[in-house]
């Protein structure tokens, strides 16, 4: 058992258990992951921390296999070395955690994902398809004239999850899905990926990739050509993987997000101009999933605040109409789920050139 001058200062502090991919195809924005931990955490403990008790974070691997996540903060937990989790990290590691820290602590889950989580305890502050995705093929489908869609996906819960509603979309936008193939976390052929495009009688390709495979897709896509002819959209990319990617493979590719660093809103470029002052023109690239850590941990804090209370239970009670404002603008918990404005950005060389905000 903890006693002595370790127990007070844990006492003292709200530690949060923030779970970031540290490798695998998501490690890719692991370290803009953690830099931005550490400036919300700056600005939270210089603003008298949460209900008066300095920040600090324990962070977790979110890119180990999600039992092994899970596992780790399940540890966390039962030893009261955390008080809340948050963090950006795929579908699965959701599932995984969720079990473990139900009726326990907070949960604040940064990352997009698919819809749909309605468990007490877990709340969500990231996009969702039918505020992300729908709008986003409206537009192409008027300005570009983009009607029929093959998907290419991650074999995972996210892509799986999104399909069944971008099919609904489809239904409602005069829509075709010409094709959809998924491939292993990680692990896929791209190259039979794109021969299988190639061969489809499609007009773009929404990509459902994470990370590492978004890039071995963009380089693949690239060779065989097909940026000549076929628009690409996704809904999770990010600055890491255009460059990863490299300029010539991400030609016509749309994007559609909360966060993006070339966002020129006050509150954006307040961000922007902090993260660079603590850590150098230098830091790794700010970008959604990161940036999406900064929001868990403040989303944390103003729940806090308004629940005047610790307590999962005042969480649960305060959570609906939770408001605060920040470099996504008016984020708003509607229930579990925040709602946020989305823009819709085309790459741009290693950056992303914003087109409206959908």
């Amino acid at each position: 058992m903890t006693t002595g001058p370790a127990l007070r200062e844990r006492t003292a502090q709200w530690r949060v258990g923030m779970v970031i991919p540290l490798r695998g195809p998501a490690g890719l924005f692991g370290p803009s992951c953690e830099a931005i931990t550490e400036l919300a955490v700056h600005e939270l403990n210089g603003a008298r921390g949460i209900l008066g008790r300095e920040v600090a974070v324990e962070i977790v691997d979110g890119g180990a296999p999600p039992h092994e996540v899970a596992a780790e903060v399940r540890r966390l937990v039962e030893r009261g070395a955390v008080d809340a989790v948050s963090g950006w990290h795929i579908s699965s590691v959701r599932h995984a955690i969720a079990p473990v820290v139900a009726g326990r602590v907070p949960y604040v889950y940064t990352s997009l994902y698919e819809g749909g989580e309605r468990r007490a305890g877990i709340f969500c502050s990231g996009e969702t398809p039918r505020f992300q995705i729908a709008p986003a093929l409206r537009w192409l489908r008027d300005n570009l004239g983009v009607r029929r869609w093959f998907v290419v996906g991650d074999d995972y819960v996210w892509p799986h999850g999104s399909t069944r509603a971008i099919r609904t979309f489809a239904h409602e936008l005069d829509l075709r899905i010409t094709g959809e193939t998924y491939v292993g976390l990680g692990s896929g052929d791209m190259r039979r990926v794109t021969r299988q495009v190639a061969a489809a009688p499609c007009d773009g390709v929404l990509m459902l990739l994470v990370g590492q495979d978004a890039v071995r897709f963009n380089r693949a896509f690239a060779a065989e050509g097909l940026h000549d002819r076929l628009v690409r959209f996704s809904p999770l990319m990010e600055e890491s993987m255009l460059l990863a990617s490299g300029a010539h493979a991400t030609r016509g590719l749309f994007v559609a997000a909360g966060y993006f660093r070339s966002l020129a809103t006050g509150h954006a470029m307040d961000l922007l101009s902090s993260y660079v002052r603590l850590h150098g023109p230098s830091a790794p690239p700010l970008n959604n999933a990161a940036e999406s850590c900064y929001e868990g941990l403040h989303a944390l804090a103003e729940l806090a605040r308004r629940a005047d209370s610790p307590g999962l239970a005042e969480f649960n009670a305060a959570i609906d109409g939770t408001a605060y404002e920040g470099p996504r603008g008016t984020v708003e918990f509607r229930g579990q789920q925040a709602a946020q404005h989305v823009h819709l950005a085309v790459a741009d060389g290693y950056d992303f050139d914003v087109i409206t905000r959908l």
